[in-house]
């Protein structure tokens, strides 16, 4: 599955990404903003991303900027199956950080989610990590109003995580084009 945004090229993972991924992942500013991913990551994260088969209506993208030496990698973004609905995932590397890559990933992803007939999708961010939270606020994403404590594989402890949602308006609602996808305000 592939998604083309205005400036981006998501992507599934292939196995020859896997030393450039574990690469960009293994900064530790950037793995410490994981729950799920080690520090230091290693080659079998990468290949753990990359190779298992992924749920059709849950897929998992990196994140390429295409340009005239070739398209390179700037992050990753995925979705997952958590108790408390399907959740949504991503990072950028930071030599890309504050360019909009991860806005621009996020809306784009969230157009295939409402496609796929997903009603809700949760996120969190580590509260150390305000940058996340624009992100996801600029997408449509409220506030659940509930900070908890997530453990930080990245970190080695827990730490407190804010959580958001976002609920289509109509998942199978009708339009074309760019049309902007509506969302409910989560009670």
């Amino acid at each position: 599955m592939f998604i083309r945004s205005e400036r981006l090229f998501l992507r599934p993972g292939w196995p020859e990404d896997r030393e450039e991924l574990q690469r960009l992942i293994a900064d530790e500013r950037v793995v410490r903003n994981f729950a799920n991913v080690p520090c230091p990551y290693t080659g079998d994260g990468a290949r753990f991303f990359i190779e298992p088969p992924q749920d059709r209506l849950l897929p998992r993208f990196v994140i390429t900027a295409p340009g005239a030496a070739g398209a390179r990698m700037v992050g990753g973004l995925g979705f997952g199956e958590t108790c408390q609905g399907i959740a949504l995932g991503y990072w950028i590397a930071r030599d890309h950080w504050g360019r909009g890559f991860a806005s621009e990933a996020v809306r784009a992803a969230l157009g295939l989610a409402r496609t796929f007939g997903h009603e809700r999708i949760v996120a969190s961010h580590f509260i150390d990590n305000p940058a996340s939270g624009r992100v996801l606020e600029k997408a449509g994403f409220r506030r659940t109003g509930r900070v908890v404590e997530r453990f930080s594989k990245g970190r080695g402890m827990a730490y407190p995580a804010r959580e958001y949602e976002l609920v289509f308006d109509s998942p199978h609602g009708c339009g074309g084009g760019d049309e902007e996808f509506r969302v409910k305000r989560a009670a």
